[in-house]
């Protein structure tokens, strides 16, 4: 690892915290005299060394930013949350070479590869001959509404019911959804979403997809698993956010009540660490600073009413209360994954409007357009936020389109994150930088 002290925390799908590792933090911030504990959360990768790849790459440039300019009397250290979730193996990994441009742009496989199926029957343990299944469907590409319907039934039983244990935390960010609604993904018309997102994967390469008919919309099938799965972790990133990290976090914030923390999450990993504040215990204060990179929820989750129905909120608008510092999200308008698929796994059942604006509107992710529908929220410029201009509380917006900008379909800039101004903005919404 390129910084240290650096420890590990592993917590399960239902967010329960390795006790050994926690119990390693717990000491070793003492041991060590840390003043500043940055935690970082992941995504959507499927193992450890993708995880810790990850957190090694993003904070190798922070000692070379703190040296010599660091606040007078601060100790850094790090963790690195460990949740379990998945990539699919056509996604790109942050910064590596998947990333680079190539002679045109890369196009969707419909099929899915052995690693992908393996990680599928990890993540949903229980379900290997659903997604053994599944991969003969997209392989066989057969014709009509019936293998559709087949295909939707078992995506949906793969992710679809949330464990009993964390089902009370896996509601929408936004508060407007009746109890126990379902995003259309998981309960509309198979070919209806399969047509919509194959037209969304042509829009995002600007080739059409190979095929035509039925086989088209096997095209668009993989693209409604990947985002079924998706929003699986989704819940579950809440679910462990908040019934695992946030109360760690107040463990840990008892033991030493000096202690600073500033939490970073990369795509469901900024949901994690967000949904950790509601599990903070009352009257914790320790978290000085939030850091959302590409977060993949909803714009409005921070809203106290959201401008479709003032009646509701975001299910974070009091939240964002228990930080002593900025909620800082940084965004990105060449994140495909977010500005074009995202809005179309998220709408709920019931709303029939098409894709289109209005659609990224209402169900837009902050990662792609910002934080939305918070009065006091400050727009920052790229170029302002590396100078620290950021208030001392509240939200915060950062077009970081002009370094989060390389990857190709289906999930754009998604994953490049990897950047020295990525981390500068870290360091700089944590007043850790005189």
């Amino acid at each position: 690892m390129s910084v240290e002290p650096y420890w590990e925390i592993t917590f399960d799908a239902d967010g329960d915290p390795d006790r050994a590792q926690r119990d390693r933090l717990t000491a070793g911030v003492g041991t060590k005299g840390v003043t500043d504990l940055l935690v970082f959360s992941h995504g959507w990768n499927s193992d450890r060394s993708g995880a810790t790849s990850l957190y090694d790459r993003f904070l190798a440039p922070v000692p070379g930013l703190l040296a010599g300019r660091a606040r007078p009397g601060t100790v850094m250290g790090y963790a690195g949350v460990l949740w379990p979730s998945m990539r699919f193996s056509d996604e790109p990994i942050p910064d590596f070479g998947t990333l680079l441009p190539g002679p045109e742009p890369l196009r969707p496989e419909p099929t899915l590869d052995t690693v992908t199926c393996d990680a599928l029957v990890a993540v949903f343990p229980g379900h290997e001959d659903d997604v053994r299944r599944i991969a003969g469907l997209l392989e066989e590409r057969p014709d009509g509404e019936e293998p559709f319907a087949e295909f939707a039934a078992l995506v949906r039983r793969l992710t679809g019911v949330p464990p009993e244990a964390v089902a009370a935390l896996c509601a929408d960010d936004t508060s407007d959804a009746a109890p126990g609604a379902e995003p259309a993904v998981l309960c509309g018309d198979p070919v209806a979403a399969c047509e919509e997102y194959a037209a969304a994967l042509e829009g995002g390469t600007g080739l059409p997809l190979a095929g035509g008919g039925w086989t088209r919309l096997w095209n668009g099938a993989k693209e409604m698993l990947r985002q079924a799965t998706y929003y699986a972790m989704k819940r579950r990133a809440g679910a462990v956010g908040e019934r695992g990290l946030g109360p760690l976090l107040g463990g840990l914030a008892r033991a030493h009540p000096s202690l600073s923390v500033h939490l970073v999450g990369h795509s469901f990993g900024g949901r994690l660490v967000s949904y950790a504040l509601l599990g903070l215990p009352d009257g914790v204060r320790a978290v000085k600073s939030v850091t959302l990179l590409q977060g993949a929820f909803s714009h409005y989750a921070f809203a106290p009413r959201l401008p479709h129905d003032g009646a509701h909120g975001g299910a974070l608008s009091t939240a964002r209360l228990k930080v002593a510092g900025p909620v800082v999200s940084c965004y990105s308008r060449h994140d495909t994954a977010l500005g074009t698929m995202y809005p179309i796994a998220s709408r709920l059942a019931g709303d029939d409007r098409g894709f289109g604006a209005d659609l990224g509107e209402r169900w837009g992710a902050m990662g792609h357009d910002g934080i939305k529908a918070v009065g006091d929220t400050m727009d920052v410029p790229l170029a302002e936020a590396l100078r620290g201009a950021f208030p001392r509380a509240g939200c915060v917006s950062v077009d970081a389109s002009a370094v989060v900008s390389r990857g190709g379909p289906p999930s754009g800039a998604h994953s490049d994150i990897c950047h020295p101004e990525l981390a500068r903005i870290v360091l700089r919404a944590g007043r850790l930088l005189a």
